[in-house]
């Protein structure tokens, strides 16, 4: 005992404040425990999916808490400077004898213990990260490797007895407050597993009602002949942005959707999951603020044969790949259990290079750790990798070209042969300078090819927007747009990209934040032949790139319409809820060229205002780099807010036809509706709500007796001018707390939002559209 007092005395642990945040005191065990200080651990549980049970274990009669009775599966301290997830690995491979990867871990809840025992010489105030690990099948008793000094034995019990022995108090067995915060392990299994299999199809049967299929369609008579041996090559590269896509979203999301596709026939109800996964590409539900649709329960099943000490007869143990209930903000572009602070404190360190590329576009932040870990358990599968060996710091970063180099070289092979075939010297200088930044990480070229493409056959592919990244809003996702051009709406739209340093010099937003150098932003037309990667849930109407502000600040932006999508959202959404929500007298209004104009003007609108910034104390910065995870959101209704600003400055320039100037104001009234449907989580969605309540409380918005809207015309164009400068003064000061408070004062689902949504899910009004595409289909039909 003596001896184990004296290793424990040696580790140390970071001291937590009473809300589990870090405050870079580190302490011994000992003097944590005996000072009552909070600190953080681990519990692991091994749940069996066939006979529902759960692995617990009995303590080792050397412990110091809870001598001798049986507990949690596996659970351990997180050592000072150590991460969570890792932690959890490792303690289930030296208490059991269990070696998992990550994808077998589940984060289900975070628990705090409070008690004091040892008649008061151990007080015990811990944050608990609460894993669950899912196998297929109990784990036979003599597979497991017991550490002595920490199990004395391990036995499976039911989940639902283990809770009544819980309950009861039994003095055999580690108290937890069942019916408080430790209740929701028993409460998650059992809704898993007790599911009504027809509710559960009739929920996913009502949300894919919410998306319209429709079939896209497309000119290609004008479309030279390499170009279209070009086109075939481009799906190709295409598909292979939706692979990496899948993988940045979540690390076990691949494996879930080939699952998915391979069970999709075994009954209605996995059709359903699939056909609502397809959607989605991922688990969680756009629609629904990112609310799981599926479970782990759902997901794959994977073996691995030598997890564990090999039993005869045994193939060996197999779990389910896990995904967590809530959407990871930070996606799989960081640790899953990296926080805010610990990234900070790492950038701190780092030089001025080191930074871009921790904040930068095109890297992924991943764990010295994690990486020793994997090493030591699969040296025989790990490459090497180059990862700043020798720092303090547990984080380092890789270049995308380095984490996805095997499909990236692939899809950049099928862009140079794509190249090599197409006609337009600015197409083929596009596609091979992209397939270059592939392989080097380095997009400026490629981005500047595709800012100048001239070409019938209009293409868009590789990583550019940033939503994924809702811890920071940093890291860009893949994804690829193939259309054709339509060149007759190409030319008529020349009028707004002519304006553009116009529109900036009148921002109503002071003179010292204003740009002299806007440069204008070309606008192409298409129509979509193809998209992939980033586009799940609600489909995007326009995008205007590169995001890259440094490109910005030099060239500018190009923008892409899609016409074709627009129109199928307007004939399938947007003139159904104006039928519903706006009040009749204006109906006749909401037409489809103020739809669209204003869509090209929000894209315009992202070019210009405050990119590129000078903070108060003189430091050079940007907007996103200032705003973090908040400035997706309001840079979408700040492109949606002056958009509205800049077509009546157009309107009365004389630029625009006066008849724009009413209908466009309930054209976009109407469009809030349709955006917010998307959800307070999403960009658009959030951004929207914004906008609504603002106008609404400034009178602008009127919601009218027979619950029907309309537009005030004597008062929007002060509420639309004086949220435009709100939003435009935020992001040139870089204020993220004026920016959050903003957004928490008006970002909600209010009473009006309310009674609009609840009118559209009377009468089954669609969300969005899902697009197939048949022009595509039927050219790949005839390669076949």
């Amino acid at each position: 005992m003596a001896e184990v007092d004296a290793h424990t005395q040696e580790e140390f642990f970071d001291v937590l404040t009473n809300t589990g945040q870090k405050t870079g005191i580190s302490k011994p065990r000992g003097d944590v425990h005996r000072e009552g200080d909070y600190h953080r651990a681990v519990h692991v549980w091994i749940f069996a999916e066939s006979t529902q049970e759960l692995l617990i274990q009995r303590r080792a009669d050397c412990k110091d808490s809870w001598a001798g009775l049986w507990d949690i599966s596996s659970a351990g301290h997180i050592s000072a400077g150590d991460s969570s997830l890792v932690t959890a690995r490792r303690e289930l491979q030296e208490e059991l004898g269990v070696t998992l990867p990550k994808d077998a871990f589940e984060m289900i809840f975070v628990f705090l213990q409070e008690c004091v025992t040892n008649d008061g010489k151990f007080i015990n105030n811990e944050f608990n990260d609460v894993y669950l690990v899912t196998t297929v099948d109990p784990i036979p008793l003599e597979a497991f490797t017991l550490q002595e000094t920490e199990v004395s034995a391990v036995k499976y019990i039911s989940y639902e007895e283990y809770r009544s022995l819980l309950a009861k108090e039994d003095l055999e067995y580690v108290p937890y407050d069942v019916n408080g915060e430790y209740g929701q392990l028993f409460d998650i299994i059992a809704r898993r597993y007790k599911e009504n299999t027809i509710a559960r199809s009739l929920s996913l049967q009502k949300q894919l009602q919410r998306y319209a299929p429709v079939s896209l369609s497309a000119e290609l008579t004008g479309l030279p002949d390499a170009d279209r041996e070009a086109l075939v090559l481009l799906i190709k590269a295409a598909a292979i942005m939706d692979e990496i896509f899948y993988l940045q979203v979540w690390y076990s999301n691949p494996v879930l959707r080939d699952w998915l596709k391979e069970h999709a026939d075994a009954s209605q109800l996995d059709k359903l999951k699939w056909m609502y996964y397809v959607i989605n590409k991922s688990p969680w539900s756009s629609l629904d603020e990112n609310e799981a649709f599926l479970t782990t329960a759902d997901s794959a099943i994977k073996l691995l044969p030598e997890a564990t000490r090999p039993v005869t007869g045994w193939k060996g143990l197999e779990y389910k790949a896990a995904f967590p209930v809530l959407k990871p903000p930070g996606a799989n572009f960081y640790p899953p259990d990296m926080d805010k602070v610990e990234f900070e404190l790492w950038k701190t360190s780092l030089t001025e290079d080191q930074q871009e590329a921790a904040t930068g576009f095109f890297t992924v932040i991943k764990r010295h750790s994690e990486f020793s870990l994997d090493s030591s358990l699969y040296s025989s599968t790990v490459s090497s990798t180059n990862h700043s060996v020798g720092s303090t710091h547990d984080l380092y970063s890789v270049p995308f070209s380095q984490e996805y180099n095997s499909s990236l070289t692939r899809a950049a092979e099928f862009l140079h042969k794509a190249g090599d075939f197409a006609s337009s010297p600015s197409l083929k200088r596009f596609l091979h300078s992209k397939a270059d930044a592939f392989l080097s990480n380095d997009y400026y070229d490629s981005d500047i090819a595709w800012m100048e493409l001239d070409s019938k056959l209009d293409v868009t592919i590789g990583p550019y927007e940033t939503y994924e990244d809702a811890l920071f809003g940093y890291k860009a996702t893949f994804e690829a747009f193939i259309g054709v051009r339509d060149d007759k709406a190409t030319a008529q739209l020349k009028l707004f990209g002519d304006n553009l340093q116009v529109l900036e010099q009148n921002l109503p937003l002071d003179n010292m934040y204003k740009s002299k150098d806007v440069i204008s932003a070309p606008i192409r037309v298409i129509d979509l032949l193809y998209n992939a990667g980033d586009v799940k849930g609600p489909q995007t109407v326009a995008f205007n790139l590169p995001n890259d502000e440094r490109i910005v600040k030099d060239r500018g932006t190009s923008m892409v319409m899609l016409k074709n999508i627009s129109e199928a959202k307007f004939k399938h959404i947007l003139q159904p809820i104006a039928d519903v929500c706006i009040t009749k007298e204006q109906q006749e209004l909401v037409d489809f060229e103020s739809f669209f104009t204003h869509t090209i003007c929000h894209e315009c609108c992202h070019g210009i205002g405050p990119h590129s910034i000078t903070l108060p104390n003189g430091r050079k910065s940007t907007v996103r780099l200032e705003l973090q995870e908040l400035h997706s959101s309001l840079e979408e209704a700040k492109a949606d807010i002056v958009g509205l600003w800049a077509l009546k400055f157009l309107i009365h320039k004389d630029l625009l036809p006066k008849t724009l100037l009413k209908s466009m104001y309930v054209s976009f009234l109407a469009g809030c509706f349709r955006s917010v449907r998307f959800g307070l989580e999403e960009a658009h969605g959030k951004g929207q709500a914004l906008q609504f309540n603002w106008l609404y409380e400034k009178g602008a918005f009127i919601l009218n007796p027979e619950e029907t809207f309309s537009v005030d015309f004597t008062k929007v164009e002060g509420a639309v001018e004086s949220l435009s400068r709100e939003i435009l003064t935020i992001q040139a000061k870089g204020d993220k707390e004026a920016a959050n408070l903003l957004l928490q004062k008006h970002c909600k689902l209010s009473d009006p939002l309310k009674v609009a949504l609840q009118r559209l899910e009377k009468i089954q009004v669609p969300v969005d559209i899902v697009p197939t595409f048949s022009v595509i289909d039927k050219i790949l039909e005839q390669r076949c």
